[in-house]
Parts: structure tokens; C-alpha cells; sequence
């Protein structure tokens, strides 16, 4: 016999409840191969901090909307479902969290047996968010604030939140020597939980969390601290003013310590924003808005942000970026190998033409660069000059280039990849670009990348990239991708990084707006001097930023703390001036569809690095669409996806959810990706309140990969739940969707229901379908009567309309459809297979037999008339 036994609110996992709400609802449901009388109990400290008491559950019929989604597959026998439930009311009397776990037993003759221990999970968590403002003083959250620390109370710009800066003092640099300080902050008080963003290397970021005591094994760049009084204590370092870097560690008994090194010859200052905040991201948003405003102001009192706005004025040229940031990408860099050739090039391309995969961008990545030595470590490799490579583009960059855009014309965009500072080994000593511009050399610090290389000197860069872009430019190249950006931070001496680490940001930063118009990837740049002087400000257009450490498609390990990291990065880097890229991946891979769902759901690009010829065509159709051009598109989300709980760390047995949104503000859809990342099998009953913005009205909840729709549920009711079990390697897409109610009019003695709700699902089929998307309108016709829902596809596609009386209608009597104005025959339309009240219109098809064309928005505009 085998039991599981599911709790809403999640054990395992923390729960903030709203201050509006003065009651908990507990959820369990028991899962069983065997029919027994259970009794199930829920056991708190709501009494009493030290104590805990419990709680008898009362049996209760099952939610009146629920799903279930991807069950064990390998029960033979029956499975018996029991539902309990049971409603903690008001607040504990100690403070403003609890802590829960549930036993359970299956009648009065068997022993109470703990969840903890049965299934191996911790225990809960309940934070009652408070509707008072946070108290004033930092010294109400943090112990021991010494007294050299300069702490000022700020205007913060996020609601509900409080703001401080402080500032502790850093030595000057000494020659090539740094000036360096360890300060203590401070020890932060009564939190159960923490959360940083540590300096995996000094490329990339990645999530660190903790309980009890704070003890990154890294330094960080954020760290936040989840209060038992509800709320939550974040603290930001802030790097890049006055050639000061600032990070966060700790001095193993709890203290935070400030980290500061000075590569300025004056003495400089370390500084730190720190919030309160009844909510995380509103604490986090208000460090990073004012942390940009001190970035600002920085810059212009010191003439940096001209020379940007300059170019931003004089060479910029708007252009619209749809494709750029839409478009399917394809990559060389997995699928080709390292020996990039123009003959591989065209036949991954044609491999893709072949199939009817559209790409409308294509990056050819590291190695078509003429390097002083082919081949062996890529670090001891030098650039020789701007030209291709002889061997593998023996006619030059720009006639492959050419060939590409005559030969593919859907691509739109061509990127080359090149280095920050030309090359992973820097420049040729005996190359033309080391005889065209002032270099000098530079030692890096020991490690991977260690040893001396030759770069262009700070004087000359600016003019180096203008010349550099200027030949892509006229090579047909119109993008690119500018990777080892770490590489200023790695320079060895002080002297080199303070002369060096802007001059190449800016040089950088305002050629690609020049010549590309912000068509850029900006990747292995985490170090926060690049974060707070590149990445932050907002005075020029956003571009695209390498989120985490690579895709390697030959590391099994690698793979679901791939799709971790870049969630939890994610919750700091959705406050810069970027979009995140979560790296490319293989459509044939064995976690293919795993690396998808995330790609859909990250607000970010999508590119894939197919081996030619071992193409997922189903799983490319799932992220993509086609345009009435014939332009194959992906369907991004309108924020960037993020974990929904920063505090769960890797190890714990909790499935890991990314939020995105469509639409506006409480009008539109909540979607949630939701990954197994662990090496075990997780079950969860996710209900509509863990949905970020499906705040308020009535919604259905449905699964993308069953097509399975829960019934409408009020956000008050919050008894809508999927009944998720996911395993290894497991993933689901959910989404909220809006109901809208109205009241049809009755004309010439019509009969059939008059009171409808219905949800706009955008394309079905498609893992972010809601993004497919543009526009919507519904309403009730004043002379008619009749319901008319207007909408505007991104693709064509599967239209899916939710319809709450659809079984009682007649789709030949009571619809009528138009696109572009033109009716669609009824063989286009049809109930959902998986969901009786789903109408789904087959637009491809319908726009064929209507001989439609594309107009010049390049939308598909559907109408649906209800009687």
C-alpha cells in the first residue's frame, strides 16, 4: 500500500499571507491505493512560540475545481482520494509567522505518523504580512551597527518600504596595489531565512540560501533576510562609483561584512543600500532604484554619461527590434564545434530550411576569428586582425555573410561573437591590429585566464571599436555578442582596471548603439562594476544579458541547476536595464523540452544550437509561431520570469515555480513554469493563490501539456487547485486566465442561456500561448445583443476561447467568426478535445481559405460573435 498525502499551503516551502486575510485555509489531500478512515492533523506554534499544538482536520468533499496533472503512470491498482480541511483563524498572539507540519494515520488502531518523516520534507512556513509601515530605524533590524558606519535615512520610491544608504571608509590604492577594507556591517535580527546572489566566478552570479545564521560561501552582491515579524531586511552593494567594489560576506558568526577594494588613488567609500519591506520585491526594487539614481548622478557630475548621450543623439538610429528580441535564434556554438566553417554554417542552415524552421536571427559564435594559433588552449589564442579567418571563410566574412542573406531570406539579424577585449588571448603582438592601434600589456590574475596578453590601450579603444564595428557593419554583420566582459575585472593590477574598466564599457556600450541600434548580447558580465555602470542606468536602449553560466549539454547535473540559477538571478536582474538570455540549448537534448519551458517562460530570447539535421520540429512549434509573413517568432511574455520563492534552496524537496505575466495589471495572465530540479518524484497541490497577479475576480487554471482547465474559481473562493506530480526531470506550464462576465441581450423571441463568461486563451498548443496575444477586446453589442471578442495575434495558430455555456450551445446557430474581417467557415472551428467548453478556431487554415494577406502590422485579427 502507498499513501501521499499533499498540503495547501506547501510544507516545505513559506507562505505569505496577505494583511487583509484574517484566516489560513489548510488544504490535505490523501492519496491512497487502499480506502481507509484517515484522520489527518495539523500541528503549529500559533499559540505559542515554544509550543506546539494541533489541530484535528475536518473530511470534506473534494475542491469544486480540480485537475490532475502527470500521475504516477506505473499504479496498476484503484487510487482512493480523501480531502481535508480545516480554517486557522486570526493571528498568533507571539508575532507574525508560524511554523506547521501535518501527521496523519489511517484509523484509531494505527500509530499518528509525521509528514516530515514519512516524505522526507521540512516544515512549513506561514509569514502574516503586516499593514504597518516598517519601523524606522535600521538598528530595529540589524545588532552591533558600529559606529564608523555613516547610515542615512532616504526617500524610497516602492510602497510599504524604508530605505537607508551607508557608507564605510576604503584606503586608496598604492601604486598597482588596491586599497582593500573589511568592515562589519552587522548582525541582521530575527530572520528564519536567507537569500544572496554570490560571485560564483567573476563572470556570473548564482542564488545562494540559508537558514538561521547567514553564511554564503562566496561574496555577494544582495543578500535579503525573510523576518519572523513578516518582513523582509535586503541589502544591496553597490559597485562601479569611484572604481570601489563592494561585496557582501559574512565572518562565521553571523555578522554581514562589507568587502571593499579601491583601485582609485584617493580614499574611497564603500557603500551599501539597504530596505525594509513588507514584501521582497518591493524591498528589492526600492535598493536598486535608488542605487541607480546614486550610479546617475555619479556619472553625469563626472561627464560619463555624455559621451553615451552623444551617441544616443547623433548616430542612434530607432529601429523596431521585434525580430531582434522575437525572432527564433540560432546559435554555432554547440551545434557547429569549435572549428567554425563557412561549409558547416550553410548546412546547419539548410538542415533548418529543410525542416521549415525559421529563424529569423543567427549568431555565429566563437572561432571565425583569424587567431595567431588554431586550435589548443583558447586563452593562449590572440586576434590577428579584423578579417575572418583564411581557413575556415577563405573568401572573407563578408561574402558568407552575403550568401546567408541571399540564400535564407527569412534571417534578419546576422551576430558574430567576439570578446571584450578581441580575443580570449587578447591581441597579436604581430597582428595588424597591434600595428594600427596603442596596446599595452596586461597581467591577469592567476587561474584559468591567468598569465599577461596584449590589449588595446585606453586611449585608442574607443576608435578601435568604431573601426571594428565600421567593417562588420560593411560586411553585412548588424549585431553582436560581446562575451568575457569579465575580463576587467580579472586585470591583475589597479592601475590597469581603473584605466581600462570603463574606457572598454563605454567604447563598447556606445559603438554597438552606433552601428547595431542596441542589437547586442552582453554576456559573461555579472562583475558589478559592469552591473552598476552598464546594466543599471536607463538613458539608452535595453539590451540582451547572459543570465547565468552555460548551457553544457554534456553535464547531466548541469541541466535543472541551469534552469534554478537563472530563475533566482532573475529576481535581481529583472530591475536592470536588460533582457535576460538564458543561454541556448539543443532541441534533440534528453532535457530539450525541460530547457524550453523555460526559455518560454523567461521573458527572455530563445536560441537554439541544433547539430544539423537533429531537430525537435513539435517541440520548436511549442515555443515559435509563424507570422501572416512567414516569419517564425517566439511568444515572450511581457516580465521577466522569476522564482516565486527566493528562499527555497537547491536541496529542498519543493518544486521550482517561475512566474512571468501577460496583459495588464490584474487584467491579464499569470503563467507559472514549474520545474522538478531535484532526483526525486514531487507531488504539489498548487492552488490559484500562489498565480503572482491573479489578485482579484474569477479565473480557470490550465495545464499546457494535458490541456486540462480547472472550473472558474473567485481568487476569494481560492478553491481552485492542479494536483501536480512532476517526475525528475519533470516540468509543467499553468496559467491563470481572467473570466469576464456579461449579460447577452435577447432579439426576434431568440432563446438559449444569456448570462456567459469567457477567457481569452490566446494559442493553444503553444507553452506561453497567452503571449501570443497583442490585443483584446470583449463586449456586448448595444443594437445586437450579441457578444463580440476582438482579438489580435502575434501568429497564426490554434485560437482557444473559454466559454462558460459552450455545452449547451450550437457552434453552427450561436458563433459566427471573422478574420480580417472575413468569415470563417465552420470546419475551422471546433470543441477542444481535452475540454468540453474550449472553442478553438484553426486559424492557419482559415486565413488560407479566406486568401487573407498579411498587412502591414503583420497581426492576425480574429472576432468571435456570440449570440
Amino acid at each position: 500500500m502507498y499513501a501521499i498525502l499533499l498540503c495547501n499551503p506547501p510544507l516545505g516551502q513559506t507562505t505569505t499571507i496577505p494583511s487583509h486575510q484574517k484566516s489560513v485555509k489548510f488544504t490535505v489531500l490523501i492519496e491512497s491505493s487502499a480506502e481507509k478512515p484517515w484522520d489527518v492533523a495539523l500541528w503549529s506554534n500559533f499559540d505559542s512560540r515554544e509550543k506546539w499544538t494541533s489541530l484535528g482536520l475536518t473530511p470534506v468533499e473534494e475542491p469544486s475545481s480540480v485537475i490532475v496533472v502527470n500521475r504516477h503512470s506505473d499504479r496498476k491498482s484503484s487510487i482512493h482520494r480523501q480531502w481535508f480541511s480545516i480554517d486557522l483563524k486570526g493571528l498568533p498572539v507571539h508575532g507574525s509567522s508560524i511554523s506547521f507540519t501535518i501527521t496523519f494515520r489511517g484509523g484509531e488502531d494505527e500509530p499518528w505518523k509525521w509528514v516530515n518523516e514519512q516524505f522526507s520534507t521540512s516544515d512549513g512556513q506561514i509569514i502574516y504580512q503586516s499593514s504597518k509601515p516598517p519601523k524606522e530605524g535600521l538598528y530595529h533590524y540589524i545588532d552591533d551597527l558600529p559606529p564608523y558606519l555613516q547610515i542615512g535615512k532616504e526617500q524610497s520610491d516602492t510602497p510599504d518600504t524604508v530605505l537607508w544608504s551607508v557608507t564605510s571608509p576604503v584606503n586608496a590604492a598604492s601604486g598597482k596595489a588596491s586599497g582593500y577594507s573589511n568592515n562589519k556591517l552587522g548582525r541582521p535580527k530575527h530572520f528564519s531565512r536567507w537569500f544572496a546572489l554570490v560571485r560564483l566566478w567573476t563572470p556570473w552570479l548564482a542564488p545562494r540560501q540559508g537558514r538561521d545564521k547567514f553564511g554564503p560561501d562566496k561574496e555577494a552582491v544582495l543578500a535579503s533576510f525573510q523576518r519572523e515579524d513578516g518582513t523582509h531586511l535586503v541589502v544591496l552593494a553597490v559597485s562601479g562609483v569611484d572604481d570601489v567594489l563592494t561585496t557582501l560576506h559574512h565572518d562565521g558568526t553571523g555578522n554581514v561584512t562589507i568587502d571593499s577594494r579601491n583601485d582609485s588613488e584617493k580614499d574611497g567609500i564603500a557603500r551599501l543600500v539597504i530596505a525594509v519591506g513588507n514584501s521582497l520585491e518591493p524591498a528589492i526594487a526600492a535598493t536598486m532604484y535608488y542605487a541607480r539614481k546614486l550610479v546617475m548622478r555619479y556619472e553625469t557630475t563626472n561627464g560619463e554619461a555624455v559621451a553615451e548621450e552623444k551617441a544616443l543623439m547623433d548616430d542612434y538610429n530607432p529601429q523596431w527590434l521585434a525580430n531582434w528580441y522575437d525572432g527564433l535564434s540560432y546559435c554555432t556554438w554547440n551545434g557547429l564545434g569549435q572549428k567554425l566553417e563557412e561549409k558547416k554554417l550553410f548546412e546547419a542552415l539548410d538542415s533548418l530550411e529543410k525542416n521549415n524552421i525559421n529563424i529569423s536571427n543567427l549568431i555565429i559564435d566563437d572561432n571565425w576569428q583569424s587567431l595567431n594559433h588554431e586550435g589548443g588552449d583558447q586563452f593562449e589564442n590572440a586576434w590577428v586582425e579584423f578579417e575572418a579567418t583564411k581557413i575556415g571563410f577563405p573568401r572573407g566574412l563578408k561574402a558568407a555573410v552575403s550568401d546567408v542573406r541571399s540564400k535564407h531570406k527569412k534571417i534578419k539579424h546576422i551576430a558574430v561573437w567576439h570578446a571584450l577585449f578581441g580575443y580570449w588571448g587578447g591581441i597579436a603582438s604581430d597582428g595588424k591590429i597591434a600595428k594600427e592601434y596603442k596596446t599595452t600589456t596586461v597581467r591577469k590574475k592567476n587561474g584559468v585566464s591567468g598569465g599577461t596578453m596584449l590589449a588595446v590601450a585606453e586611449e585608442d579603444v574607443n576608435r578601435f571599436y568604431r573601426d571594428f564595428y565600421q567593417f562588420l557593419s560593411s560586411a553585412g554583420v548588424d549585431s553582436v555578442k560581446t562575451d568575457a566582459q569579465f575580463f576587467v575585472d580579472e586585470l591583475d593590477d589597479a592601475t590597469d582596471r581603473r584605466q581600462l574598466t570603463r574606457a572598454y564599457q563605454d567604447a563598447w556600450s556606445i559603438n554597438q548603439l552606433r552601428f547595431f541600434s542596441g542589437k547586442a548580447i552582453s554576456c559573461m558580465s555579472q562583475a558589478p562594476q559592469i552591473i552598476f555602470h552598464s546594466q543599471l542606468p536607463t538613458n539608452k536602449p535595453r539590451i540582451l544579458l547572459r543570465n547565468s553560466d552555460d548551457f553544457f549539454p554534456e553535464v547531466p547535473a548541469s541541466h535543472p541547476w541551469h534552469i534554478f540559477c537563472n530563475a533566482h538571478n532573475a529576481i535581481f536582474n529583472q530591475y536592470l536595464n536588460i533582457l535576460p538570455d538564458w543561454d541556448m540549448f539543443q532541441t534533440s537534448h534528453d532535457y530539450a523540452s525541460f530547457h524550453a519551458a523555460a526559455r518560454c517562460v523567461s521573458g527572455g530570447p530563445i536560441y537554439i544550437t541544433d547539430v544539423p539535421g537533429k531537430h525537435d520540429v513539435d517541440l520548436i512549434f511549442q515555443m515559435t509561431g509563424n507570422t501572416p509573413r512567414g516569419d517564425t517568432v517566439i511568444l515572450r511574455p511581457h516580465t521577466v520570469g522569476k522564482s516565486t520563492s527566493a528562499y527555497n534552496s537547491y536541496d529542498d524537496a519543493v518544486l521550482l515555480k517561475v512566474s512571468t505575466y501577460v496583459g495588464m495589471a490584474r487584467t491579464g495572465v499569470s503563467i507559472m513554469g514549474v520545474f522538478n530540479c531535484t532526483e526525486q518524484r514531487i507531488a504539489e497541490l498548487i492552488g490559484l493563490s500562489q498565480f503572482p497577479g491573479a489578485e482579484e475576480g474569477t479565473y480557470i487554471i490550465r495545464s499546457h501539456t494535458t490541456g486540462l482547465v480547472t472550473k472558474p474559481t473567485s481568487v476569494e473562493e481560492d478553491n481552485a487547485f492542479v494536483h501536480l506530480e512532476l517526475p525528475v526531470q519533470g516540468w509543467e506550464i499553468l496559467s491563470a486566465f481572467p473570466l469576464h462576465s456579461f449579460t447577452l441581450g435577447r432579439h426576434h423571441h431568440a432563446d438559449g442561456p444569456t448570462e456567459i463568461s469567457v477567457a481569452n486563451l490566446g494559442l493553444l498548443g503553444k507553452m506561453s500561448g497567452a503571449a501570443g496575444i497583442i490585443n483584446t477586446d470583449s463586449y456586448v453589442d448595444r443594437e445586437t445583443g450579441r457578444l463580440r471578442i476582438w482579438t489580435s495575434l502575434k501568429v497564426l495558430g490554434t485560437y482557444g476561447l473559454y466559454v462558460s455555456d459552450l455545452k449547451q450551445r450550437s457552434i453552427k446557430n450561436d458563433f459566427m467568426a471573422v478574420i480580417f474581417g472575413r468569415p470563417i467557415s465552420l470546419d475551422c472551428i471546433k470543441v477542444n478535445k481535452a475540454d468540453e467548453n474550449i472553442l478553438e478556431i484553426d486559424t492557419v487554415k482559415a486565413w488560407k481559405e479566406t486568401d487573407s494577406h498579411a498587412g502591414w502590422s503583420n497581426e492576425v485579427a480574429v472576432e468571435v460573435i456570440i449570440r
